[in-house]
């Protein structure tokens, strides 16, 4: 890492903040937005006729659950279990297909989780044929898919590479055994390399890995090995999450004894770590936390600006709405986001009134998206353009945002970002701090009495 981050900055700096998967973020999100008002925004949405959509299927199930996991997952190896759940995904598919007869094209196709491939072959061709029965992949979609490679098969990946799944994400966190056994996810370097190179022999040449750093029990040498493994596997893109730990909302990270996570010092080396090893093999560093070969498109799309950010995290092809199905899946649809419930009973009971299994949403407003535009183009290119912001908006940086800027001038280290007439600029060094920089735009986390609890920002 080019830059030296004191004690002093840490101490300043690491706290509770948003990692802007969305603005406003999903604290805001409320129950009065309900399945009528999603249906009208469905109506919304359709009104786009011919515009292509973004789709997310949420897969929540699997064997076992890792101590460090913060997604919504049911543990279970009952295959009726998993019938019944696809069975009710395809209803809701055909109520919301029934919303949007005239947007069928899908431009990014995501399966998320718990672990898809959990599925067996037959399940996930059933739910895609289903799918795509409703809805036509566009011919440059990207169609992606989370895998676990101790219960992903060559027969997941023979019939994912037939269906048209172009897109391997790869979950490794960290490939120390003593590390695996303190979040009890035993992984081997060798099953992971053997999968991806039956992927490779199937034609899936865009995979990426997901690590995490922060881990218990993780070291500078033992990371930097495991960073080192991952170079010589010569993946276009790599994920270095930051690991949020949160056993007020995640029980089972209760589990996790407090006294191994690494310190804030050590926990910032592990990705300044991540940060030398990678860009010194060549990879650019991506946002906040993913590393690209310069041929990788998310290099590319960096480069001319295309990057952009939602739920799925770093995308370079999104639709103009998302729509998202399963069990506590979010998307954006019709200038609102929304969020399914998250039990199961409740998801079923809600599609066998026949309605839309919707728990909670938001509305934007102007102001909305104006902040959304500076934060994600912070996040995404550590960049703000300000004659973009004017273009767009019809509004000056200066005088919009005037509080904001006096408290970036007050509160926020010079040493973090440059601003000239024509750009807000972070610098490497306020790149490592860059979720705290986007806060100070954040109208509701600065809004009296807010409260909401998030990971630590490094």
């Amino acid at each position: 890492m080019s830059v030296v981050v004191t004690p002093e900055l840490l101490a300043r700096y690491d706290k509770p903040g948003p990692r802007y998967t969305s603005y406003p973020t999903a604290p805001q999100f409320s129950t009065e937005f309900g399945p009528e008002a999603y249906e009208a925004r469905l109506g919304m949405a359709n009104a786009r006729a011919g515009e292509p959509l973004s789709v997310y299927c949420h897969i929540p199930f699997c064997d076992h659950r890792c101590l460090y996991c913060g997604c919504h997952v049911i543990i279970t190896q009952r295959d009726d279990i998993v019938d019944k759940y696809l069975s009710y995904m395809k209803r809701e598919v055909d109520m919301v297909a029934a919303k949007l007869p005239d947007r069928r094209d899908i431009l990014q196709l995501h399966w998320g989780g718990g672990t898809p491939t959990h599925l067996h072959p037959e399940q996930m061709e059933g739910l895609f044929r289903h799918l795509t029965s409703h809805f036509r992949l566009h011919p440059e979609a990207e169609v992606a898919i989370e895998i676990d490679p101790r219960v992903t098969s060559g027969a997941h990946l023979a019939t994912l590479r037939q269906l048209g799944f172009n897109r391997l994400s790869l979950g490794v966190q960290d490939f120390t055994p003593e590390v695996q056994h303190a979040v009890e996810r035993n992984q081997t370097y060798e099953e992971t390399a053997e999968l991806l190179q039956e992927a490779r022999r199937l034609g899936f040449w865009d995979c990426n890995i997901d690590l995490i750093y922060g881990l218990p029990l993780q070291t500078l040498d033992s990371f930097r090995d495991t960073l080192h493994r991952v170079v010589g596997l010569r993946l276009g893109r790599v994920a270095v999450y930051s690991y949020a730990h949160v056993p007020w909302i995640r029980p089972q990270q209760k589990k996790i004894h407090e006294s191994d996570l690494p310190t804030p010092e050590t926990k910032l080396g592990l990705f300044a770590a991540a940060i030398q090893v990678f860009t010194g093999a060549g990879y650019r560093r991506i946002g906040m936390d993913h590393f690209a070969l310069p041929e990788d498109e998310l290099a590319r799309a960096r480069d001319r600006g295309a990057l952009t950010r939602n739920f799925m995290g770093y995308t370079v092809r999104q639709g103009a709405d998302l729509v998202a199905f399963g069990v506590s899946g979010i998307g954006e649809v019709g200038g609102a986001f929304v969020q399914n419930v998250k039990k199961l009973s409740d998801y079923y009971r809600r599609l066998d009134d026949s309605q839309f299994p919707v728990d909670r949403g938001y509305v934007l407003d102007n102001d909305d998206y104006i902040r959304r535009f500076v934060i994600l183009s912070l996040m995404c290119n550590f960049e703000l353009d300000l004659a973009e912001l004017r273009s767009r908006f019809g509004i000056e940086f200066a005088a919009y945002f005037a509080a904001e800027i006096d408290a970036l001038q007050t509160h926020v280290d010079p040493g973090f970002f440059e601003w000239t007439p024509a750009k807000l600029t972070v610098t490497p060094m306020g790149s490592v701090f860059i979720r705290n920089i986007c806060m100070v735009f954040d109208r509701y986390l600065n809004a009296p009495g807010a409260k909401p609890i998030y990971s630590r920002t490094v």
